[in-house]
Order: structure tokens, then sequence, then C-alpha cells
């Protein structure tokens, strides 16, 4: 399978799924496609399941890569099947969706779904992290940020430390705006879906690039 084939059987699942993804999780050495005489990436079905795992791992169970890989290596030494999963709905950008009533979750509600104290999404209210709506309720993201806080926090990252997390997404997601902001502003629909599919891959791009510099500091933490 040529690569435009594997992103064709994967973006049903993963619509957010791209070119670089593929290469960068091929650099990783999570998968190893063959090349052609010419040089072209060609991609086995094995190959295919081994990137669904890996972005499946990465989607649900936000696991770092290393021990996605440490995984594979199991897997591929027969030491262990992979977890029975759920579905998942996806949003256009190929983000997981939680249900339809992650939108109407309470502070109890919402801390109740991630399997958290109240007092972790108080604190993260009150220093910005999260936001609630109007009527005191919150999106389908908040579960996310609140399981990953809770994860943070078993480390010693307090909520108000997470403060600069928001703010760096919000300039994240200014210059995303400013890229798609002429598609946006257009009346054709075909348009309008195009600043869709440019927002989600600029915005996945800046989020590898936040991974990727974040990762280059950590490496220089250690000898």
């Amino acid at each position: 399978m040529r690569i435009s084939d594997v992103l064709g059987a994967l973006q049903l699942e993963f619509p957010a799924v791209t070119n670089s993804k593929l290469r960068f999780l091929e650099e990783q050495g999570l998968v190893q496609p063959v090349r052609t005489p010419a040089g072209y990436r060609q991609y086995s079905p094995a190959d295919v399941e081994r990137l669904r795992y890996v972005l499946r791992q990465q989607r649900d169970r936000y696991l770092p890569l290393k021990v996605i890989g440490a995984q594979l290596d199991a897997l591929d030494a027969g030491d262990e099947g992979e977890p029975a999963g759920f579905a998942r709905l996806a949003t256009q950008d190929g983000v997981r969706q939680a249900p339809a009533i992650a939108g109407r979750w309470t502070v109890a509600g919402l801390a109740a779904e991630a399997g958290v104290d109240e007092q972790l999404v108080v604190e993260l209210v009150e220093v910005g992290v999260l936001r609630p709506g109007p009527r005191g309720q919150f999106d389908l993201w908040a579960r996310d940020v609140v399981v990953l806080a809770a994860a943070l926090a078993e480390h010693g990252i307090d909520a108000r430390h997470l403060r600069a997390f928001r703010t760096a997404a919000e300039r994240q997601v200014d210059l995303v705006d400013q890229v798609v902001a002429p598609w946006r502003g257009q009346r054709a629909a075909s348009s309008r879906a195009h600043a869709g599919t440019l927002a989600a891959e600029v915005g996945e791009l800046c989020s590898q690039l936040h991974t990727v510099l974040v990762r280059a500091g950590v490496a220089e933490l250690t000898p």
C-alpha cells in the first residue's frame, strides 16, 4: 500500500491523520515500511494495523510513544494481546468525542466521569485552565483536561502550574485562526469545509511542534 492508501484506510477512524504524522511515527521506529528502488514507501496490512494500534493508544490512553513502542515489542514477541477497546465517535478534526452528555457536565458530573475529586475540577476552573459555559457546564474536551491534570498531579504538578498550558494553547489557536480566517470568511460551503480541514492540519502541526520542543528540552535534563 502507498502512503495515500494508508491514509485512506485510517482516516475514517482518525480523520486528522496526515502524511507528516505517519512519517513521524516511522522516524520513531513504530512502523517500518519498505522502500521501493525509487525511494517510495510501501506499507503492508500489518503495518497499517500497527499504525492503528499506535494512534488508538495515543488517542484513548494518552500513552507516550516510548511506552507504545514497548507494547508493540511485547506484541511482536507474543507476550501480550491488545486490550479490547470500545467504539468512539470522532469530530471532523479527528479528535475523539465524548458522548453527547459531555456537553452538559457539571463540576460533580465531570469529576465523576474523570474519576477524580471534585476539588481538582474546582481548582482547574479557579486558575482558568477549565472554563465552564454560561450555564456553568463543561464541553466535551473538559474530561480529557481533567484526566491529564490528574495524571500530572501525581507528579506534584498542581493546577496552578497548568495555566501556562492554557496560555500556550490559546496562542497557538490564534495562529491557526490567522491561517484559516480568509477561508472561513467565504460563503461557499467548499471554502468553509477547506477551512475546517486546514485548521485541523495546522493545529496538528502546532501540536507536533510543541511535543518535539518539549521532548528536546526534557532530553537535555538527563545525561
